[in-house]
């Protein structure tokens, strides 16, 4: 049975998992709580948080799989995108470990390692099947045909979805991270209270810099009416944002199932674990006959289960990597 250890450190989360032959056994993610004050990710302050953090997250990752170092087979890493210094200290740690026990190291992109997080759980899409990808840094629409065939078909051309819910709600008032904020928000408002324009894309690629700037004047213009205004209206205004951005997304993931005839689909990333957007995708799928998957909360957000799940299918196909290897900041499919 084919034991692989994983590691994830692309942003601030450092998380380890332990693979048997494709079955998760343990899955340990270690927050970073030192960026809230900044309003966002401090690249130096990840990096070390990282440094402290691996060895205690892997040990723990072994620990709870009841596992030893020498039972490993495989060691996998994330080598892109995510930040170069906190890329670093996860691909460091993997080579060297492989280097120990001699054994193949596994380079894993981290976009491919979200959509294949649906592939986790007993109840699993059949390919070919779509997946809209979205996170803070990315949102995709990707034709799913196997594991080791995903192609992009529709991306962001500025803002991803998960910095469209942060900066609006920096905007608002909410402290870092606003994304979950403004869903929590949401639930207590209505979302037709405030009309937010949705940007004309064509094709199956996304915008959000426009939905911003708009979100940015409307709430200007208010709080010179009424001083208060944001926080007076704050479910309001959440609900009204986050259905503006969860029907940006949809429209185009209605589109992408449109034009392709793939009636499978699922959701990934961090910011697939917005109860507006998850409820909106099981609303598509009775009204238009979809199959729907995503992924528990665990496995939507950067963990390294994800990665362990996409190294066993690159293990099956012998596709390892030279120790020689270095991460990248930013890399295509």
């Amino acid at each position: 049975m084919v034991v692989i250890v994983a590691i994830e450190s692309s942003c601030d989360e450092t998380a380890a998992a332990v693979c048997q032959h494709g079955e998760i056994l343990s899955n340990v993610i270690a927050s970073q709580q030192e960026h809230a004050e900044y309003g966002g990710v401090v690249p130096e302050l990840a990096s070390r948080a990282h440094m402290q953090q691996i060895v205690p997250v892997v040990s723990r990752a072994l620990h709870d799989a009841g596992m030893q170092v020498g039972d490993i087979d495989a060691v996998a890493f994330t080598q892109a995108p995510g930040l170069i210094g906190a890329l670093f200290v996860g691909a460091q740690f993997a080579r060297s470990m492989a280097l120990a026990l001699d054994k193949p190291l596994i380079a894993v992109h981290h976009m491919q390692a979200h959509v294949l997080a649906n592939l986790i759980e007993k109840e699993r899409p059949s390919f070919p099947f779509l997946c809209l990808t979205v996170s803070g840094g990315h949102t995709q629409i990707v034709r799913c045909l196997s594991p080791y065939e995903l192609e992009v078909i529709g991306e962001t051309i500025d803002d991803a979805a998960g910095e469209a819910f942060d900066k609006s709600a920096k905007l608002i008032g909410l402290p870092y991270p606003g994304g979950p904020l403004i869903d929590r928000y949401a639930q207590q408002g209505n979302p037709f209270a405030f009309a937010f324009p949705e940007p004309q894309i064509a094709g199956l690629n996304f915008s959000f810099s426009g939905l911003k700037t708009a979100i940015l004047y409307f709430l200007q213009e208010n709080e010179a009416k009424m001083p208060g205004f944001s926080e007076v209206r704050r479910a309001d205004i959440c609900a009204s944002v986050q259905q503006r951005i969860v029907s940006i997304l949809m429209n185009k993931l209605k589109k992408a199932s449109l034009q392709t005839g793939i009636r499978t689909v699922c959701l990934a990333g961090g910011v697939s674990a917005n109860s507006g957007l998850r409820r909106a995708l099981k609303e598509a799928g009775s009204e238009l006959g979809w199959q729907t998957y995503y992924p528990s909360t665990q496995y939507c957000t950067d963990n390294a289960a994800m990665i362990a799940i996409t190294a066993w299918y690159k293990y099956l196909r012998h596709d390892f990597s030279p120790l020689e290897t270095v991460p990248t900041a930013r890399a295509g499919w």
